[in-house]
Parts: structure tokens; sequence; C-alpha cells
């Protein structure tokens, strides 16, 4: 337990409120400071969360909550169960008004997305929002630890981080001594954009044991020019499901034309599953994995089942 998530001071507030003739004392309630420094209160444990954004709920779920969660964000796939609940708009455009409809006890919001004024309005609306704010590996490791806290779900949580450690360990262990070949990840093509410093996708590359062509940009997803990426040379492209035309197979066909480039020369372009590499969530454990497979495919002999290879007439799903 870190000081900086949890000042799990267990008070009891008692309040007065009319409900016929008589008083009503409030549930028991806690406070803590959450990923941002901000101190949040709430009936403990909360029985009716809001969740802003996918990997909130992917952590959420995987925490063993179902009932609780009372609404999701667009765009939450995962699991299958999480398209079932009701959603309540994007990071950037929460739906205030379900959000009211729905009287969540507990708002759980990213820094990664949600913005500043979005906490804000809920604060002023009267809902208490805990704020997550994972960079790195490690980081979202401290996310699911302190969510856990959160909704008392610590041992679930516990158990969850202390298998994503083992997993990252045995593969950082397989690779440490090996060549680190240079990656290319393309996020958007018009313009060309990818995967820069402090990124979730740069992080595993880098864990993987690769090195990221654009690991030393500033932006977190800068782009580059085509000459740019020719005068890197990668070794390994991979292209994220994210992208905005729907053909990996067009793409492909696009990236070969540039025969000079030692990935297109061995046939090392790849699609990866955004959602495990860009999704601050218990799978990005498994997007780990799949790059470690693809960049060292004689280590980890078994092909990933998340990440395919494209190349010829290759399917990608």
């Amino acid at each position: 337990m870190t000081k900086r998530s949890i000042k799990h001071v267990l008070f009891l507030a008692v309040f007065a409120c009319f409900a016929g003739t008589g008083f009503k004392a409030a549930s028991p309630q806690s406070k803590f400071v959450d990923e941002v420094g901000r101190e949040v209160a709430f009936s403990f444990p909360p029985k009716r969360i809001v969740s802003l954004a996918p990997n909130i709920t992917e952590i959420l779920f995987s925490l063993g909550l179902d009932t609780e969660i009372a609404g999701v964000s667009t765009l939450s796939n995962f699991p299958e169960r999480a398209k079932q609940k009701v959603q309540v708009g994007s990071y950037v455009r929460p739906d205030f008004e379900r959000i009211v409809i729905l009287k969540p006890d507990l708002v759980i919001a990213t820094g990664v997305g949600n913005t500043r004024d979005v906490v804000d309005r809920l604060d002023r609306l009267g809902f208490p929002t805990y704020v997550i704010f994972p960079k790195n590996f490690d980081d979202i490791l401290k996310s699911i630890e302190h969510l856990g806290q959160v909704v008392d779900r610590e041992k679930e949580a516990a158990v969850i981080v202390q298998g994503m450690k083992k997993r990252r360990e045995r593969i950082v262990e397989r690779i440490k001594d090996l060549h680190r070949p240079r990656v290319f990840l393309l996020v958007g093509e018009a313009p060309i954009v990818t995967a820069g410093k402090g990124s979730f996708a740069d992080d595993l590359i880098r864990l993987a044991g690769g090195e990221n062509i654009a690991g030393k940009e500033k932006e977190m997803y800068p782009r580059l020019g085509m000459e740019e990426v020719l005068r890197r040379a990668p070794e390994v492209i991979l292209i994220s499901s994210m992208n905005p035309k729907a053909g990996y197979e067009k793409v492909l066909q696009e990236w070969s034309r540039w025969k000079t480039l030692p990935a297109v020369k061995d046939n090392r372009i790849y699609v990866i599953d955004s959602d495990l590499v860009d999704r601050p969530s218990p799978r990005i454990i498994d997007g780990l994995e799949g790059i470690a497979r693809i960049l060292h495919p004689d280590v980890f002999r078994i092909p990933s089942p998340h990440l395919s290879p494209l190349g010829g007439r290759a399917k990608t799903h």
C-alpha cells in the first residue's frame, strides 16, 4: 500500500436527512487519495460504479465486479459482459445526464483520457471521482492495486498483479542477452504516426527486447516522414489495429513497396491488437508477451494467439 494512493481513514459520516418522520444515518465512508493527488470520500465499499474508460472497465471486471458496475464508457468491449452495461459516453464527452440517472456512489476516471474539466464537473454534480493515471507497465500494476483497495478487492488485485509480474519476469529473463531489433509501430498512416517516448507501446517494445525507432521522440505519438522511417531502417514493423484503414492487406502492399527496409526484406510486418498494447489493463501482459514472440521467434516458438504476422495471403483475423 503506497502513501500516494491510499489514506484509508475509515470514518462514519453521520448526517440527518428527512425520511418520513425519522432520521437516517449515512453509510460508512472512506477517504482515499487518488493518483493525481485528489482526496476522494465515498460510501465504502461502493455499490454503484461508473467507469469512464475501457481499461478501467477491464480492471473492475478482472477484480470480480459485475453487478456493482452501473455504467461504462463507449469502447468498453472486454470482457463480453461489458457490452451489456449502460454506456455513459466517451473519454472526452461523457454523457452527464445519463450518469446522473445512474446515481453512482463512485466514478472512476483516467488521467490518460478524461480531462480535468470532466472530473471537476462530476465533483460539482456531487459524484465522488477517483482518478488513475498510469504511464507505463509498473504504473498499471499500481493502478490495479489502488483500484483493488478502492473497491474492496485487495486480495483479488494482489493475485492479478503477482501473476502479471511473474509473466513479465519470465519474458525479460529469456530475452535479456538477445539482439534488440529495431521496431517501428504504425499507429496512423496519413500522416504517419507512431508511438514515442512515454507511451505504453514504447514501454512494451523495450520490455519485449526491442528498440523502438521513435523511442527518443519527446511526443507520445509523434509524426514521422517516410524518409525518416527509411533512414531509421526498422527490422520489424508492427501495424496497430487502431489504424484507420480497414484493409491490412492493402497496408501491407503499400509498405512492401519500400524494399530497402529490413522489415520488408525479411517479411517481418505484423498486425497487432491495439487494445493489448495501448490499453492499460491486465491484458497489457498479453501484449508484452505477443510482441516478445514476434521479436524473438526462436525463443518463443509457440505463435502468439493475439498478434498475427501479415505477409502474402496470410489472414489477419
